[in-house]
C-alpha cells in the first residue's frame, strides 16, 4: 500500500511544483529520484509526503460552477 499511496502523491504534487518553495522543492525532487529508484520512503520520508500532499492538493479550493447550469 506504501508504493501505491507513494506513486499517487507524487503524481498528484508535479502539478504544484511551481507553487513550492525552494525547500519544499529540493525535497520533492529527492523523493521523485527516490521514486524512480523504485525505493520505499521510511515513514518520517513519507509522512513529510503526505503533509505536503495535504497541503497542496487536499487544501485546494473548490469553484462554485452551479450557477452555471441552473435554470432561471
Amino acid at each position: 500500500m506504501s508504493q501505491r499511496d507513494q506513486t499517487k502523491f507524487i503524481d498528484t504534487l508535479k502539478r504544484y511544483e511551481k507553487k513550492m518553495d525552494n525547500k519544499e522543492r529540493e525535497t520533492y525532487k529527492m523523493f521523485v529520484k527516490r521514486h524512480k529508484d523504485d525505493e520505499d520512503l521510511d515513514k518520517i520520508s513519507m509522512d513529510e509526503l503526505r503533509n505536503m500532499y495535504e497541503k497542496y492538493h487536499t487544501n485546494r479550493i473548490k469553484r462554485d460552477l452551479d450557477h452555471f447550469f441552473k435554470k432561471d
